[in-house]
């Protein structure tokens, strides 16, 4: 375990760091939640973690004479930037006509109801609330802390409100005679966020811009007990949520008519890749050699010998691509896919992906009753010759069904409780393997929940004897703790080569070949990941920079510097918002370019040696920046230039003019 406050190497299990003391799991000062090592915000209600390592703060007169500057400036608060963000409105409907008709203590006893059921799935989505009005509920996705699928958490968040205030309902009906209705409005755009007010009164993440304001109207416009959302956020959800288009509404306030969307439910897709492919995918470019590996493991399996896969690579680089085109070209007839996913909800659910699983395999549905559940795993089970009185209250307690009279559950603990599902699910891929050869996939192991990663050790453990092909993917930040096996095969996705990006870009324009001035910036900003390729690309085709001629593009004008597409900037801003307490670092050295030196570096920051040296550090752990040579002595290089498109593009302009007059006195 690496002590994120001095970098020193401790051995695993470790409460405390052995070379300078700090504790290796933070908890949290605010709901004493026990966060992993390396958090700088609590996972559970993101307070902050750790001491920030920032500029001197706001409103304060800073003298930069020490640093070259013969000037005196007032700073602005270095906690305000500009972020994409997905904001939701939620209101409850008619809570004047029922102010008139109930005692206020009465109503605010509904409302204190309504405001723990949206809670209570906000916070389960890592979703803020900024702030309660009356009975509206503002909330952000994307800030203070950004993940890569923002817009989603936000629909799935008012999804779940919906249903859950539908068991809200029929309980005030029965106590109370009373049902509450509500309206969720959610729009992604552009905001300033930071500390806002005067006096005493200050509100420390407020927001500007109109992407607030859009969100209230919309939840306006909504029918009762629906969710609607703009246009920019439905581009980010496509292929992931069932919705429908209400027509063109004038929203108060906004100049010109949006489209407005009903979303009606998620759609059943485990992937962004399954997402992609409902609206058309091009055709894999390069990963030759990675696919002759998989089929020659393959080819091993089928004679008999277990084989573990381990496939690594950063976000966005293909590695369910690979998987995806492996399983095409594996010939059904011939095997069994037990494929499962990893999910960043459920990162503390015991065994959430095989739940996921079995509710996928049995089909069921939200009509479905218990006792139709029941039936549907009695007959999968029966079919397995598995014996019922020993496997129902197993596979019913984990599925959360009503177990039947007719079963006697288990008087077991937990462990042994967990212990027999393990040994259950170890007994179903050896049954599959009787029938066929079995290939067993989980993806992304980064997010698996420690039962699932038990299990999955056991299959490791076991493979050779049972003969399967294990396939596990993960992000570089897993670290697999098999190693040395003769029978596992690893494989690393590195980035494409120039030629390759340049075929895929061409891939993406259907075959038309691109102008070479867009291809140069594509490969420039890219650095080779698929994923950047792709929707930077589909950027550029719909932003009316170009010409559609017989079989290529043409430029319109001059090529402008290209901006983030908005599909990319959640992911993009996660991975500086990871590292919050030296993210002001990563943007201030943004301001050099995306190569600079520890010597210009150190000219232009305020802190001291041994502070940068540290963030520098945290940076280059956590691979926002290469480093080459050893401080003072050394140079930084960003890992994607998009990366530092992000931190450059989240500085205020003011902040922006103030970083370079002090590059410029630097120079």
């Amino acid at each position: 375990m690496r002590c994120t406050n001095c970098g020193f190497e401790n051995p695993d299990g470790m409460s405390f760091c052995g070379k300078c003391a700090s504790p290796l799991v933070s908890t949290c000062p605010n709901c004493s939640f026990e966060n992993p090592q390396g958090f700088d915000f609590c996972g559970k209600c993101s307070t902050p973690l750790t001491e920030q390592i920032s500029e001197p703060s706001a409103r304060r007169k800073v003298t930069y004479r020490d640093k070259g500057v013969d000037a005196t400036t007032e700073i602005d608060s270095p906690q305000a930037e500009r972020r994409q963000l997905t904001v939701m409105f939620c209101d409850m409907v008619g809570s004047t006509s029922l102010s008139e008709k109930l005692d206020p203590e009465e109503l605010r006893e509904l409302i204190q109801n309504y405001q723990e059921v949206c809670a209570g799935v906000i916070i389960r989505y890592d979703g803020y609330i900024a702030k309660y009005l009356g009975d509206g509920i503002l909330v952000y996705f994307g800030y203070p802390m950004a993940h890569e699928d923002d817009a989603q958490r936000a629909l799935l968040t008012g999804l779940e409100i919906l249903e859950d205030m539908v068991r809200l309902n029929i309980r005030l009906e029965k106590e109370k005679g009373r049902s509450l209705s509500i309206r969720i409005g959610v729009h992604t755009g552009l905001v300033v966020a930071g500390e806002m007010g005067g006096g005493d009164v200050r509100e420390s993440m407020a927001i500007v811009g109109e992407t607030p304001n859009i969100a209230a109207r919309l939840e306006g416009v909504a029918e009762p007990d629906t969710l609607v959302i703009s246009p920019s956020t439905f581009q980010l959800i496509e292929g992931y949520f069932d919705c429908k288009s209400i027509g063109l509404h004038t929203l108060k306030g906004i100049s010109q008519p949006l489209e407005v969307y009903r979303v009606l439910k998620q759609i059943d897709t485990t992937s962004r890749l399954e997402a992609a492919m409902s609206k058309g995918m091009t055709s894999l470019i390069g990963r030759e050699k990675e696919v002759e590996l998989l089929f020659d493991s393959w080819e091993q399996v089928k004679k008999g010998n277990g084989h573990l896969i381990l496939l690594s690579g950063e976000a966005g680089i293909g590695k369910s691509r690979l998987v995806n085109v492996f399983k095409d070209h594996v010939a059904p007839d011939e095997h069994t896919w037990i494929g499962i996913r990893c999910s960043p909800y459920y990162q503390n659910s015991f065994l959430h992906p095989i739940n996921d699983y079995f509710q996928r395999r049995l089909d069921f549905r939200n009509e479905d009753l218990p006792e139709d559940k029941i039936h549907k795993l009695e007959n999968l089970l029966v079919g397995y010759d598995f014996l019922l009185n020993q496997s129902m209250p197993l596979l019913a307690s984990l599925l959360s069904i009503p177990l039947p009279q007719n079963y006697k559950p288990h008087d077991i603990n937990p462990q042994k409780q967990k212990e027999k599902i393990l040994e259950f699910f170890l007994e179903w891929i050896i049954k599959e393997k009787e029938k066929k050869q079995v290939i067993f996939v989980i993806e992304d192991l980064h997010w698996i929940d420690p039962s699932t990663l038990e299990l999955v050790s056991l299959l490791v453990d076991q493979g050779p004897k049972f003969g399967i092909l294990a396939f596990y993917t993960f992000r570089p930040d897993f670290t697999p703790p098999w190693k040395n096996l003769s029978n596992l095969t690893q494989i690393t996705l590195d980035k494409l080569p120039e030629k390759q990006v340049e075929l895929m870009a061409n891939n993406v324009a259907k075959g038309k070949t691109l102008p070479s001035e867009v291809i140069q910036q594509v490969v420039k900003k890219t650095d080779g990941v698929p994923l950047f390729v792709e929707e930077l690309t589909k950027m550029i085709l719909e932003s009316g920079l170009l010409t559609e001629k017989n079989n290529h593009y043409e430029l319109n004008g001059p090529l402008p510097p290209l901006a983030i597409p908005t599909t990319l900037q959640d992911s993009l801003m996660s991975r500086l918002d990871r590292l919050a307490s030296v993210r002001e670092v990563a943007q201030l050295s943004s301001t050099l370019g995306r190569e600079f030196s520890y010597e210009l570096l150190s000219a232009v920051s305020l802190l001291d040696d041994d502070t940068l040296k540290l963030a520098l550090f945290k940076l280059v752990d956590y691979e926002i920046l290469y480093e080459e040579g050893t401080p003072p002595v050394s140079n930084y290089i960003f890992k994607h230039a998009l990366i530092r498109d992000a931190a450059y593009g989240s500085l205020l302009k003011i902040k922006r003019r103030e970083y370079h007059q002090r590059v410029a006195v630097a120079y």
